[in-house]
């Protein structure tokens, strides 16, 4: 049977002093003291007493308390302990056995911690001493108790030994880490126990220990932790493990299996917390990386220290040592003078990190003003001149670039993952980009490498026909770079002539329901690159520029003469740009005034049979289209836009659905009357109708309509 340890007011018993002489009801739990005249309560390390008045005047404690037993003797009262005290026995009387026995199992507990916690304090032999340890842990294992205490009590115990002697041999180090081992496989190690695994990890990453003991240790952490920021020492000890993996002789192999075997063998993850977990291990140990780097530089204060206020030297605390970055002997700082920047490129080194800047002379006169003669060009001041640099590159040394390395290729890991690659997508999409000046400094470096490695994860965001995947390669909100920007043409992280902003931009029109409203935001802000792309034959900017003629999109004439030109350069563009012709001739056509106001297609009818009608004729004053029990599709909605005249739109009973809505919801804006009943669309789609201010009946009859949507549209 499975008892809950005492807890405080748990507990009401007779305190019974042996011969009897006196019962009195009092409230107990772990310790008790008196409290008020006729009422008593807590003390530290205390159970019960009793006085000739029948009330608690001195607390007992727990080591005080020679033996616990269940009282025996003939005709003894109902469910008591005889709790053995110097100088008397005390009695504890319980309402029912049940009680009874979690009281004695609670003090027997209670008495042999102490115990433990006073032979553990004072270590002498450590072969003693382990033996202990597995005598606790075996005591904790087999307890009848059911309390978090149970497990953790001895883990602190063990916590604090080892932090309080730092002498131990690495066999002693290991003997105690097996001897606890089945303690961790339901409990999170403490504090004080991370730090000491951090450190193991880091002098013996290829012991057995780490893969035996530490592996289960760690995936317990990534799949139930749920905030490393309450305990930011799982997050380090889950670093360090990682990284010894990666000592291995197989390396990433070993990091790849792991990684595989905390998703599962199937195509769905079973534990929601992995992946939120590993993406917090992999971005604060680079964030970490970089960030040190910085301050190695110049000792300037952390990003932390900056936002508690600490901005001189003479406040920072010392640096703490971090795995991730070691002075390197071998690389030695080098002397730039001003002259030799006009020259040739200048190479700034900090511990293990290179950054090579090469200037134009419009950079020079900038430098002057922060290079003094002979002296070494501070980082800042190159970064400061970024803007007019034609080229810049990070070299990593070996053992810094295997370390950072290891962290994005879990990455690049959890983006293969099809169930992962939605969060993951998510978790990813904010960059944060400080607007301090001196942070966003330190934060160029950070992103120029680390937004080049990612390149393969945001590869496959933009790969994926998903809409949640890839439309987190837009900003999160206006006014804030996404990877969208970062990857585009001028952008730090471009490395290849644009050809993944040209499948960013692919895949984002074929989901994009504000189809003007994106290449509005293109025309602004990346009219140049497409242009570029275009020029190059690349087929997704030669549609792009079109779609931007045939919307619209840009007012100056010199610019669209140059988006003409520059479709007529290429072949495809010249074909593109021919269709686009014949197409607006079609449109002018279709939108002269005049034909019929009312229009009902025959029942059956499909996508190429309106295309094939509207076509032979003018329908500028069409209002009203009936399109019911029709096989039209939401293909059919390139051609409703085309109609000026359009009111009302019948389109019961059809397989119209979420795409189309959302093109209509962008040009029908002078739309009345829609019918939707028993059509495919869903939320998706319904919320795009929004925007159709000038919408006065809508019917969504048998649709996938929820209440929070229609809340929405009302």
């Amino acid at each position: 049977m499975r008892y809950k340890l005492l807890q405080e007011g748990d507990i009401q018993v007779c305190v019974i002093r042996h011969p009897r002489t006196f019962l009195s009801k009092i409230l107990t739990s772990k310790f008790l003291r008196r409290w008020e005249p006729h009422h008593l309560t807590l003390a530290d390390n205390s159970v019960a007493s009793a006085t000739p008045t029948g009330y608690m005047e001195n607390s007992i404690s727990y080591s005080a308390i020679e033996d616990v037993q269940l009282l025996s003797w003939e005709n003894a009262p109902k469910y008591c302990l005889q709790l053995t005290i110097p100088g008397g026995t005390v009695l504890l009387q319980a309402a029912n056995s049940y009680l009874r026995d979690q009281w004695f199992h609670s003090l027997q507990w209670k008495k042999k911690i102490y115990k433990y916690k006073k032979v553990l304090s004072n270590p002498s032999r450590w072969e003693v001493v382990l033996k202990e340890i597995r005598t606790l842990v075996d005591m904790a294992l087999t307890s009848p108790l059911q309390d978090d205490s149970i497990h953790q009590a001895p883990l602190e115990i063990v916590s604090k030994l080892l932090s309080e002697n730092n002498n131990l041999t690495t066999q002693d180090q290991e003997s105690i880490i097996v001897a606890i081992a089945p303690l961790l496989e339901n409990n999170h190690p403490p504090p004080d126990l991370c730090e000491f695994f951090c450190k193991h990890c880091r002098e013996r990453p290829r012991s057995m220990v780490v893969i035996e003991v530490f592996t289960p240790v760690v995936q317990r952490i990534l799949k139930h932790n749920m905030d490393f920021g309450k305990c930011p020492r799982l997050r380090l000890f889950t670093q360090e493990y990682i990284l010894s993996l990666n000592e291995l002789n197989a390396g990433m192999e070993v990091v790849k299996k792991f990684i595989h075997s905390m998703h599962g063998p199937t195509g769905q993850c079973p534990h929601p917390r992995v992946l939120p977990n590993l993406v917090a291990v992999c971005l604060a140990a680079i964030y970490s990386c970089y960030e040190e780097f910085i301050n190695s530089r110049d000792n300037s204060p952390s990003l932390k220290e900056i936002r508690n206020g600490c901005q001189q030297q003479c406040d920072r605390k010392p640096n703490l040592p971090l795995r991730l970055l070691h002075t390197s002997p071998d690389l030695v700082s080098q002397e730039a003078t001003l002259t030799e920047s006009r020259l040739k490129p200048v190479i700034v080194t900090a511990n293990e990190i290179h950054v090579e800047v090469e200037r134009n002379n419009t950079a020079n006169q900038k430098m002057t003003a922060s290079v003094g003669n002979d002296s070494e060009p501070n980082l800042i001041d190159c970064l400061m001149v970024s803007p007019t640099c034609s080229t810049m590159s990070i070299e990593l040394s070996a053992q810094a670039d295997r370390i950072l390395g290891c962290y994005v290729e879990i990455l690049k890991m959890l983006s293969d993952y099809d169930d992962w690659r939605p969060a993951l997508a998510s978790l990813l999409q904010p960059i944060p980009f400080p607007k301090d000046h001196c942070l966003f400094l330190s934060f160029l470096l950070f992103f120029f490498f680390f937004s080049r490695e990612l390149k393969y994860v945001i590869q496959r965001f933009a790969e994926d026909p998903r809409q949640e995947v890839h439309s987190c390669l837009l900003s999160v909100r206006a006014g804030k770079d996404g990877w969208f920007q970062l990857y585009s043409p001028g952008g730090v992280a471009c490395d290849d002539d644009g050809e993944l902003f040209a499948s960013m931009v692919h895949i984002l029109m074929g989901s994009c329901y504000k189809t003007k409203k994106f290449l509005l935001s293109l025309a602004e802000n990346k009219l140049g690159p497409c242009m570029l792309l275009a020029l190059r034959g690349n087929q997704t900017m030669v549609e792009i520029l079109c779609l931007m003629l045939e919307y619209n999109i840009i007012d100056n004439n010199d610019t669209q003469l140059q988006i003409i030109s520059t479709l007529e350069s290429t072949d495809v563009g010249k074909r593109m740009y021919e269709q686009l012709c014949e197409r607006q001739r079609e449109l002018k056509e279709l939108q002269r005034k005049g034909g019929p106001t009312r229009l009902t297609l025959p029942s059956k009818s499909t996508d190429a049979d309106l295309a094939r009608l509207l076509s032979s004729g003018s329908f500028g004053n069409l209002e009203n289209l009936s399109l019911a029990f029709t096989n039209v599709t939401s293909a059919c909605a390139e051609h409703l836009i085309k109609l000026p005249s359009l009111k009302q739109l019948n389109l019961w009973s059809t397989q119209f659905g979420d795409a189309g809505l959302r093109l209509l919801s962008e040009h029908l804006t002078m739309l009345q009357v829609l019918n939707l009943c028993e059509t495919p669309v869903t939320d998706a789609g319904l919320l795009a109708l929004s925007s159709m201010k000038s919408l006065c009946s809508l019917n969504m009859n048998s649709t996938k309509l929820s209440a929070d949507t229609y809340e929405d549209l009302k």
